[in-house]
């Protein structure tokens, strides 16, 4: 079995400092007359995070939350995997493992760890708790890189390994978005043994829409007209891809070398995967988002990055002719995404044990940091009990509902 290691994050003052030269060294470009947000980030906005992150910003204090939750390095792959994991209260928390996706990290979930793993300190009841496992993708955070690009199918193969291998969990559950959720998807599919059920907030392998299909099964009206019109919205907010995909190595040079480069390029996906249209600025605390620019500060952005070649090459998301999810599903789709959820046939090409949908009044794609007490009651109404005074250890209920929306 691999060792877990403690692990503890501590960014020397040397790196701090040079962050600060850098930031206030910045080079800044000029602006089309239209402004606003039409062409990317707003120079306006980004002077004003500039000044926040030099002259207002903690990093201390922030390192100080994440190393309030403990935090381990385990080898698999070979290579560490940096994870989170809060262990739940009372007698029998559920195991669940929370991924995020690009341009997010474990900060995301720094929030929801606390209700999730300990409700009754929350005024709610104790067998809700979950014991929470947050891991940083290989490549993010403080997750080692891997040598060459990978799939989500290779780390839904590290998902299985830590929650079983490692940690010994005889049955667990798994939530994500982005890149989690199609991690979760394949893990879903690979290794059904002890995963009990699986939640997205985002359509994970069902998510585009290059594939064949069965002619005798052709896309019906509402799912011709679902790509149409995700077609216009995906138009305007994924260029982001291509470039990571097809450029990675050209593109890491000025992520990697300036701090305000890099900010500008992830923080407009949380203008435009939220709030897409608005001239405001995202709807999050900026010391939250300055705190997940900094875990890809600290750790380089290029490896991150590589997840996109499998996107760009069509292995993403390529299944095996007649290969379907069929652990249960549950979905909440935020209404603001960078895609317009999907319906429910479409999902069901994949997904053939959806027992729950809840198509959220209000988010986008961050739904975890920007919707926390919806995605903590989401996740507890789906995974939990079905009768809390019988006795039954079944750990799935709520599904009687059936699919809705």
């Amino acid at each position: 079995m691999p060792e877990i290691r403690n692990f503890r994050i501590a960014v020397s003052d040397s790196e701090l400092a040079d962050l600060r030269t850098r930031i206030a060294r910045t080079r800044w470009p000029n602006e089309p007359a239209v402004g606003g947000w039409t062409y990317g980030a707003n120079l306006t906005w980004m002077k004003s995070v500039a000044a926040h992150w030099l002259d207002a910003y903690d990093w201390r204090r922030w390192e100080a939350k994440l190393n309030a939750i403990p935090n381990y390095h385990v080898a698999l792959g070979g290579n560490d995997l940096h994870f989170m994991m809060e262990r739940g209260s009372g007698s029998d928390p559920l195991p669940i493992i929370l991924g995020h996706g690009w341009p997010g990290s474990v900060a995301e979930f720094l929030e929801v760890i606390e209700p999730l793993a300990h409700p009754e300190r929350f005024g709610d009841d104790v067998r809700d708790a979950f014991t929470v496992v947050v891991p940083s993708l290989p490549g993010f955070g403080f997750s080692q890189p891997p040598d060459s690009p990978i799939t989500a199918r290779h780390i839904a193969h590290l998902w299985a390994d830590l929650m079983g291998q490692v940690l010994g969990f005889d049955q667990y559950v798994a939530q994500g978005g982005d890149w989690g959720a199609l991690i979760a998807s394949w893990l879903a599919l690979d290794h059904p043994e002890r995963l009990k059920a699986i939640h997205l907030n985002s359509a994970g392998l069902a998510g585009g829409y290059d594939r064949a299909f069965d002619p005798a099964n052709p896309l019906d009206d509402a799912e011709s007209a679902w790509q149409a019109e995700d077609a216009k919205r995906r138009g305007g907010v994924m260029a982001y891809q291509a470039i990571q995909g097809q450029e990675p190595q050209t593109l890491a040079y000025g992520l990697t070398d300036s701090p305000i480069g890099l900010a500008a390029w992830i923080l407009n996906r949380f203008h435009a995967w939220t709030v897409r249209g608005s001239d405001k600025p995202p709807p999050f605390d900026l010391d939250h988002l300055l705190t997940n620019v900094m875990l890809y500060w600290i750790s380089g952005i290029n490896a991150s990055n590589w997840l996109y070649v499998s996107i760009a090459n069509g292995t993403a998301r390529k299944t095996a002719p007649g290969e379907t999810v069929q652990v249960p599903t549950g979905f909440m789709l935020g209404p603001a995404d960078n895609t317009v959820p999907p319906p429910n046939q479409w999902l069901a090409r994949i997904f053939t044990n959806i027992v729950h949908r809840n198509d959220a009044e209000r988010g986008g794609h961050f739904l975890a940091l920007e919707q926390g007490p919806i995605y903590v009651e989401e996740l507890r109404n789906f995974f939990r009990v079905p009768d809390r005074g019988s006795g039954n250890p079944t750990p799935l209920g709520g599904w009687d509902r059936g699919v809705s929306g």
